[in-house]
This record gives structure tokens, C-alpha cells and sequence, in this order.
């Protein structure tokens, strides 16, 4: 069982920057790979970015790729998105999910992913 516990969101003008964190409980964190995703009203929850369990492959959606890194610090069980350059379409909940995905494909799926945390609100404002 993983726990997972998002923190960072805000509101922040757009072009401005917000690093969210999602801290893991339990001792198998460096077993999973991580993703993040968000949600807007109306809308499905999309993929954003992800990670391997050992931190060696990453990938982005095309709407944040070259803005956003995600990384992750497996002695500290905590998983991170900076996000740079936001716009006003980056505003949603989001959330951050554990999962043992064999392709890199699979990262991008939110069906992969077994544990969810609560989600933080990101607001971009114009």
C-alpha cells in the first residue's frame, strides 16, 4: 500500500513558476514509477509527466514539454514537477500517482497507475 500526499499548488500569474511535491509513505517507493496528472473542470484527467522507478526515463505531454520537469528523490520518498512558464490552460487539480508500468507507453496511461493522492489546485491567472 502507498500513500500519496500532493503539496505546492497556488495561484501564480502566468509565466510565473510552482514546484509541486508528492510525498509517498511506505518503503517500496523506489519500486514505482510515478506520474502526475491533472484535471479541469469538465474535462478528463490527462497525463502531464512521469518517471521511471529509478528516475532514468521521464516523459511529457506535448502541452508542457521544454516548461515542466518532473524528478524524484527516492531517499526522501518524494516525487517533484517544477513547472515553469505556466499559462493560464495549465490551471487544473493535480494529482500525483504510483504504478508499475513495463513500457514507456504505459507511463502515459492513467489505468497503469494503482495509487492516487488527493490533488493540489493549480490556478494560472492572465
Amino acid at each position: 500500500q502507498v500513500q500519496l500526499v500532493e503539496s505546492g499548488g497556488g495561484l501564480v500569474q502566468a509565466g510565473g513558476s510552482l514546484r509541486l511535491s508528492c510525498a509517498a509513505s511506505g518503503r517500496t517507493f523506489s519500486s514505482y514509477a510515478m506520474g502526475w496528472f491533472r484535471q479541469s473542470p469538465g474535462k478528463e484527467r490527462e497525463f502531464v509527466a512521469a518517471i521511471s522507478s529509478g528516475g532514468g526515463n521521464t516523459v511529457y505531454a506535448d502541452s508542457v514539454k521544454g516548461r515542466f520537469t518532473i524528478s524524484r528523490d527516492n531517499a526522501k520518498n518524494t516525487v517533484y514537477l517544477q513547472m515553469n512558464s505556466l499559462k493560464p490552460e495549465d490551471t487544473a487539480v493535480y494529482y500525483c500517482a504510483a504504478g508499475t508500468p513495463f513500457t514507456i507507453a504505459q507511463m502515459t496511461k492513467r489505468g497503469t497507475y494503482d495509487y492516487w493522492g488527493q490533488g493540489t489546485q493549480v490556478t494560472v491567472s492572465s
